[in-house]
């Protein structure tokens, strides 16, 4: 299949800037795949199209403040997003202007820290800091690495709408935006229904949101992101299945930890790295539904919501969405697909 099988116009007032003024308070659209059929709803209601008992999976990884300012040795500035932390106290980093952050060169960050670029990895650079760097110092001195699409720098609110209320395991460059519409009391309601809430850790890297440069999907291929499934969420899952309660993946974050997990007709348990890369054709064998927001045109996310309804279907979505005026991406509103 071309990547360009799934472009799809949307009016650049569509992609939302700014979270909704409470959380929880955006719109909801509910896809039945089967029927294809299509109802407007709110995120609040969602209770009410849970099936009694389900299994509601959730990825609580916490964004990192992974955006870092620093100076050149000429006194320009310089730009880097911690991506992934390595072995001996290395850093894998997307770099602005990445042809100017050659092997050698070293950067002047906040409270004296300096950084190296060590080596060069592709689109990547990989940078050696001195001393190390720690959580305290990136919450200190970092910033909430906002999606280039929201076209403004970050807010004080976003270091708290930008994370999800069950973030607990910091790790990430982008939020696993679908858990984003839950409150406490909204996750009161869900249980109050009978339904379970399970969790996952996936650590939102470069492999869910960099986009596909290549003109047939097949030949992309996906960065690698790490994942955790507890003992307690793998019998969670066995439970469910064993009394036929169905699984509702909250995210495609929790669709790729839960697909990369499934063996033998079980999830593994403990911790794993990922390169799945879902689009049509694929065969789900963890998930049931899904809960997940509007994706990008041409995005993997939006190739893995095809999978699973169908990519006619989800462009119909779309398209109802956009005459609608939802709010689309990260800070927009969410779809339900059953």
């Amino acid at each position: 299949m071309k990547t360009s099988d799934f472009e799809f116009e949307l009016p650049d007032e569509l992609i939302a800037q700014y979270p909704s003024t409470e959380r929880g308070g955006s719109r909801l659209l509910v896809l039945e795949r089967r029927s294809g059929r299509l109802l407007h709803s709110t995120v609040s209601e969602l209770p009410s199209f849970l099936p009694d008992g389900a299994l509601l999976v959730f990825n609580d990884s916490k964004v990192r403040k992974a955006r870092v300012y620093g100076e050149t040795e000429a006194g320009g500035k310089a730009e880097f997003l911690l991506v992934r932390k390595l072995p001996d106290g290395l850093w894998s980093c997307m770099a602005v202007k990445a042809r100017k952050r050659v092997a050698g060169s070293s950067y002047r960050f906040p409270e004296g820290r300096v950084g190296t670029v060590v080596r060069e990895e592709g689109d990547l650079r990989v940078l050696s800091f001195e001393p190390p760097l720690d959580e305290d110092w990136i919450e200190r001195n970092g910033h909430i690495p906002l999606p280039p699409y929201v076209k403004r720098e970050d807010a004080a609110f976003d270091a708290e709408r930008y994370q999800t209320v069950l973030a607990s395991n910091p790790g990430s460059v982008a939020a696993p935006t679908a858990g984003l519409h839950f409150t406490g009391p909204l996750l009161d309601s869900i249980r109050a229904k009978g339904c379970v809430i399970a969790r996952v850790t996936l650590h939102v890297g470069l492999g869910t949101f960099l986009p596909v440069r290549t003109e047939e999907i097949e030949d992309h291929r996906m960065h690698e992101e790490e994942y955790t499934v507890t003992p307690e969420t793998a019998a969670a899952f066995a439970l469910a299945r064993a009394e036929g309660r169905p699984v509702v993946a909250v995210g495609t974050t929790s669709v790729r930890t839960l697909e990369s997990a499934w063996a033998d007709g079980e999830l593994r348990t403990g911790d794993g790295s990922t390169r799945i890369f879902i689009y049509p054709g694929y065969r789900f064998n963890a998930v049931d539904k899904l809960f997940t927001n509007f994706h990008t045109p041409g995005s993997t996310l939006l190739m893995l919501v095809s999978a699973f309804a169908g990519r006619e279907r989800i462009l119909a979505a779309y398209a109802e969405a956009v005459r609608e005026r939802y709010r689309f991406f990260s800070y927009g509103d969410a779809m339900l697909i059953l």
